[in-house]
């Protein structure tokens, strides 16, 4: 299993001959967010069989990213994200196969199973469109759980044995608000799944206009508080810390 780290919650997850696409943000801007470390993704991150969608958030569910894949590209995402795209982007929709968690489909020759999460659900506080939130267990030659943006919730436990963990440690904004995950509680999600490896991502990769200038600590950092609260208490479990477009192997 080969993982690259695109950025944000953007990573490739590649086994057994399948290429899956985490939450793809693959532009340099999107909205008032600028991309502040690594160029946006293209060549290897645009090859995917399918992609796993956690919620309709757009640094999440971004259309413009998803129209820059291939038309085979397969869109896993929660209950809901069809009527959203049949609304936003048409031509997506009919490529979009719906999960609830607990569900799974083959893809090739793994098993993508859908878990809970816990956020929000709505595309905006104002929008009428609005999902379920669900992280994914892909599943072939070594299992890796893809969190999502999530709080801690009571199942964490019960995901069965990882071999990695794809954990969000920050955000993009002054604060997190709720069903979000900042370091210290990033490292008990990681002590209650116990995977072998865990993998900080959605942290330091899409700033707001300004704010890199005055207050850049918001960013830049929550990969280190998490290696450090994570080796206090998940001191079983291997944190790995990527630059976009790093990747990791496991043999």
């Amino acid at each position: 299993m080969n993982i690259t780290w695109w950025g944000h919650s953007t990573a490739t997850i590649e086994d057994r001959g399948v290429r899956l696409l985490t939450d793809p943000v693959l532009t340099g801007r999107l909205g008032h967010l600028r991309r502040r470390r690594g160029p946006a993704p293209g060549g290897a991150a645009l090859r995917a069989d399918a992609v796993l969608i956690s919620h309709l958030h757009a640094d999440h569910l971004h259309v413009p990213s998803l129209r820059r894949l291939p038309e085979t590209t397969v869109l896993l995402a929660p209950r809901g994200a069809r009527a959203f795209l049949e609304a936003v982007a048409p031509e997506l929709a009919p490529r979009c196969v719906e999960l609830a968690a607990g569900e799974q489909v083959p893809m090739g020759g793994l098993t993508v199973r859908a878990v809970p999460a816990a956020h929000d659900g709505g595309r905006t506080p104002w929008s009428k469109h609005h999902a379920d939130t669900v992280g994914y267990v892909v599943s072939g030659d070594r299992t890796v759980w893809f969190a999502g943006d999530t709080d801690l919730f009571d199942g964490m436990a019960g995901l069965g044995a990882l071999d990695v963990a794809l954990v969000p440690v920050g955000g993009w904004g002054p604060s997190l608000g709720p069903g979000h995950l900042d370091p210290r509680r990033a490292a008990e999600a990681v002590r209650r799944a116990a995977p072998a490896v865990a993998v900080p991502i959605h942290y330091g990769t899409l700033w707001p206009v300004g704010l890199e200038r005055v207050r850049p600590g918001l960013f830049l950092g929550p990969e280190d508080d998490f290696v450090r609260y994570a080796a206090e208490s998940a001191p079983g479990t291997e944190v790995r810390v990527l630059a976009p477009g790093e990747a990791i192997t496991l043999d």
